[in-house]
């Protein structure tokens, strides 16, 4: 019988080895997977490298994780938001490494590792210090810039609801980059608010079917609320 539940956070997180390539989910704070990343910190995994759409926000999840010293490199969009200090702090010290990516650049590099395609062209960065040392090439009447994609050992993704299969749906924002990161990492790992049984999600509705994730933790919104 298939059943991907794991009972917490830290059982779903047990085998990330140092020096793995996380891709994170969540747009801010929205669809941030904290409980996970909060058992990456209390495992001690270092020399991670993080992806995700920003550097951290406050002193949770992301920015937790930098500030545990658990992160060596980290690929994002948008690094200097007012409240990414502890990015910022590592950052300036050279403990952390940046690659800056534009933000749809960055979907398009993980989406195009779980489809399987070996690079691409975009005009983004054409002409700018981002494109400095990477292939370029004219088509049509537009410059390109050559991009490779992103894959990871692990997706760390937070979902509404998800069944023993895998099978997940999101709640609005929260959705962002969960669904092509799980399809761009080795072990895609969902902690999710609610877990119901199969059938109970209208095939219709799963965003990100079970083929793609292999683990499924639930911390519900009341357990989050009591910590």
């Amino acid at each position: 019988m298939i059943d991907k539940f794991v009972a917490t956070p830290a059982a779903a997180l047990a085998d990330v080895p140092d020096g793995a390539t996380i891709l994170l989910g969540g747009f801010g704070t929205a669809g941030l997977p904290e409980e996970l990343t909060d058992a990456l910190i209390a495992r001690g995994a270092k020399g991670l490298t993080i992806v995700n759409n920003n550097a951290g926000n406050g002193e949770g999840g992301l920015a937790a994780l930098i500030a545990a010293k658990c992160v060596k490199k980290i690929i994002c969009s948008f690094p200097r938001q007012a409240d990414s200090w502890h990015f910022d702090k590592a950052y300036r010290s050279g403990e952390l490494e940046l690659e800056l990516v534009p933000q749809g650049t960055l979907a398009e590099r993980i989406r195009a590792a779980g489809a399987g395609i070996g690079a691409f062209y975009t005009p983004t960065a054409f002409g700018t210090k981002l494109a400095e040392g990477k292939e370029t090439r004219r088509i049509g009447d537009r410059d390109y810039v050559l991009e490779f994609p992103i894959h990871a050992d692990y997706a760390l993704i937070k979902a509404e609801r998800g069944d023993r299969w895998g099978n997940l749906t999101y709640r609005m924002t929260a959705r962002n980059f969960g669904p092509i990161m799980a399809m761009a990492a080795r072990c895609t790992i969902a902690q999710v608010n609610e877990t119901v049984e199969l059938g109970q999600i209208d095939p219709e509705a799963v965003v990100t079917p079970g083929i793609f994730v292999k683990r499924v933790v639930k911390v519900s919104r009341a357990a989050r609320k009591a910590a």
